[in-house]
């Protein structure tokens, strides 16, 4: 019989994303309200001291599958040992975030499962009769339909900034089990050499509270200076629209819109954007909207929390020298 919500934790050289520190606090909240056991899967390599994090989050218990195969994240080895551990334990739930790790594993274990997938959530609540109902949008966002599945176990990816992290309790414990890496000689056809990351002291763009973002109107990638001091100031990560990456002003990493990232920070400051549907698509779930933009009948406008119209040279700068004095 199908039991507990597992949290499949992602985890990037030794430190846990964000995304999974939020699943499990909602995790926490709805195995509260069903009694269901809150287990959280960690895969990887030397990664026995996470067990203690994930523990202080909310989970009742904590699986381990180390190998030095699994010390870089690989579609076929990951996808190989985390089916065999769903089998065996049978949760009524797995969970993942829904980044460029769970976009790409999450479909296949639904297809080895024979089960359907709920992707890229931006809500989920507990239901008598099915156990969990999962919120997200269609239609370029236009829209939003529930999931839910009769089918164990349900598997869904939730997008980045939809739940909020709790306070870990230092004093949880947890049972932590180790599992044997067991990855079919199949599954191996990639083998991952390096991984080449490119350093910031910005945040990542889909797991960043605050985003500023710059369109068409910046004029030129050498005006994005004032973007990035901005963002400095704040603790913000830069983004641009697809208008700004085609005309190659930015790389399309710092793509938010249907054809790119989709986002879901705190705090949205859109300059220079007109607000077109495909941008809108990337960023309509942020919490508060800002739009600066000179043309007041733009479309950003419709959907921002607060308008600035003006120019962006202009009223940048003011911003950023008045987060200076409220940060100090």
């Amino acid at each position: 019989m199908a039991k507990g919500i597992l949290i499949i934790v992602e985890q990037r050289n030794l430190e846990i994303r964000k995304v999974s520190l939020e699943l499990l606090s909602q995790g926490r909240k709805i195995a509260d309200e069903t009694g269901e056991p809150l287990v959280a899967v960690i895969v990887g390599n030397g990664i026995e001291g996470l067990a203690q994090t994930v523990t202080a989050s909310g989970a009742d218990k904590v699986i381990l599958i180390e190998d030095a195969k699994l010390a870089d994240y690989t579609t076929g080895a990951y996808t190989s040992v985390l089916n065999k551990l769903i089998r065996k334990e049978e949760p009524q739930a797995v969970l993942m975030g829904n980044t460029a790790i769970g976009k790409d594993l999450a479909p296949r274990l639904a297809q080895r499962l024979g089960v359907g997938l709920a992707s890229d959530c931006t809500g989920m609540e507990t239901d008598a009769s099915s156990f969990l109902v999962f919120k997200r949008p269609i239609y370029a966002g236009k829209a939003f339909e529930y999931l839910t599945s009769n089918v164990r176990p349900i598997l869904a990816t939730i997008r980045p900034n939809t739940f909020k992290v709790t306070d870990p309790d230092a004093a949880r414990k947890s049972e932590i089990v180790k599992e044997a890496a067991d990855i079919d000689a199949g599954d191996l056809r990639a083998i991952l050499k390096e991984v080449a990351i490119a350093a910031s002291s910005r945040p990542d763009l889909t797991e960043a509270n605050i985003i500023v973002s710059g369109g068409r109107g910046m004029g030129g990638p050498e005006n994005y200076v004032i973007l990035e001091a901005l963002a400095d100031v704040v603790g913000a990560a830069v983004g641009a629209s697809r208008a700004a990456v085609d005309s190659g002003w930015k790389e399309h990493k710092f793509q938010v819109g249907q054809t790119g990232k989709t986002v879901a920070p705190t705090l949205y400051i859109a300059c220079g954007i007109s607000g077109a549907i495909q941008h809108l698509a990337g960023m309509g779930s942020s919490k508060f909207i800002v739009a600066i933009n000179k043309d007041p009948e733009a479309n950003i406008f419709n959907v921002a929390d607060y308008g600035i119209v003006g120019d962006l040279f202009e009223v940048v700068p003011v911003l950023t020298e008045e987060f200076k004095k409220l940060v100090k």
